[in-house]
């Protein structure tokens, strides 16, 4: 299956919407795209959900959206924007504080320990793109679970601790179990255009910043995902 690959002009954003209300966007990020500009110049689904937002409300000048989080470009599924300072203040604090919550699942080479708590630390290096371990590096935390395995394969629900750049990509490879697609970390098999790895971000739970109360997000899956690996499963 074909990932993404449409301008944001051309981009259904109406489409991957999870949750829209005076104060928040979020959206279902497909794999392959970039969340925010970087050095490729490549289109964004910042700039997509900006013009989604200015055409609906027919807003006259520049349309205020703030990214809270990052997912990588090969990841998919749920991105929450800040449609108001008020709203991106307060949750950049939530996530300081680490009282948002977050959910991935990945399919990964191998049959891992069915739960497991990794720790370690991450240094990003800027000019190769990549993430390792390393004594100099940040702290970084995760704890998973398997939930099924097939063949080769496992399924994975993977809850990070800290938000350390391609850390789950990087503390998985690193114990022998590349999430299927990330050539970078050592997968030896492409997924779709090559644009995307099996890494999905789930589920967010976060405290809405207005309403004083929390609220749980989640992102069906893609659908080339259950079937790729034979992993058939079936999502509460």
């Amino acid at each position: 299956m074909a990932l993404c690959s449409k301008k944001p002009k051309d981009l259904k954003i109406d489409r991957l919407i999870l949750y829209e209300d005076n104060h928040l966007l979020v959206l279902n990020k497909p794999g392959g795209l970039l969340v925010q500009g970087d050095r490729t110049g490549d289109e964004t689904l910042l700039t997509a959900a900006k013009n989604y937002l200015k055409e609906k409300y027919q807003k006259p000048g520049r349309v205020f959206l703030a990214l809270v989080h990052r997912l990588d470009r090969v990841t998919s599924g749920v991105v929450v924007f800040a449609r108001t300072s008020k709203a991106a203040s307060r949750l950049a604090l939530a996530f300081r504080e680490r009282k948002v919550k977050k959910f991935y699942l990945a399919v990964v080479h191998g049959h891992p320990p069915p739960n497991e708590t990794l720790e370690g630390k991450i240094l990003f290096d800027k000019k190769s793109r990549r993430a390792y371990l390393h004594r100099d590096g940040k702290p970084a935390r995760l704890s998973y679970q398997m939930l099924k395995k097939h063949g080769g394969y496992s399924l994975l629900l993977v809850q990070p601790e800290t938000g350390r750049k391609h850390q789950i990509r990087v503390q998985l490879a690193a114990k022998g179990y590349p999430i299927v697609g990330d050539l970078k970390y050592g997968s030896h098999e492409r997924v779709a255009s090559g644009r995307a790895i099996l890494l999905h971000a789930w589920q967010i739970l976060l405290p809405h910043p207005t309403l004083r109360k929390e609220i749980l997000f989640s992102a069906p899956l893609p659908k080339y995902w259950p079937s790729y690996t034979r992993l058939n499963f079936t999502l509460n």
